[in-house]
């Protein structure tokens, strides 16, 4: 049974940071493309951050580059997103997910699994 657990999200103050962290298990970890997605009320789901198995790969949205890192831990089965210059319109629900590696790293297709997310609040 596979399970994605986020953690981390809390209410901060525009400007400040955050790292968030996903745990897997259940699954080959290092055989999967990880990503991060974020959802706010109305507005449609949106592909942040994403790491190929060997971490030599990523793709960040354009909302983002610059201000958020992902990474990971293979033999800790662990995904992170550091994010740094928080703003009001960060605030959503941030979601972990993964699928198996082969295809362009920033495709929001085929994302098998997903976690139960974690709420971040930017306060201005």
């Amino acid at each position: 049974q596979v399970q994605l657990v986020e953690s981390g999200g809390v209410l901060v103050q525009a400007g400040g940071s955050l790292r968030l962290s996903c745990a897997a298990s259940g699954l080959a970890f290092s055989s999967f493309t990880m990503g991060w997605f974020r959802q706010s009320p109305g507005k449609e789901r949106e592909l942040l951050a994403a790491m190929s198995w060997s971490g030599g790969r990523s793709y960040y949205a354009d909302s983002v580059r610059g201000r958020f890192t992902i990474s990971r831990v293979n033999i800790k089965n662990m995904v992170y997103l550091q994010m740094n210059s928080l703003k009001p319109e960060d605030t959503a629900v941030y979601f972990c997910a993964a699928r198996p590696s082969g295809s362009y790293v920033g495709t929001e297709v085929g994302y098998d699994y997903w976690g139960q997310g974690t709420q971040v609040t930017v306060s201005s």
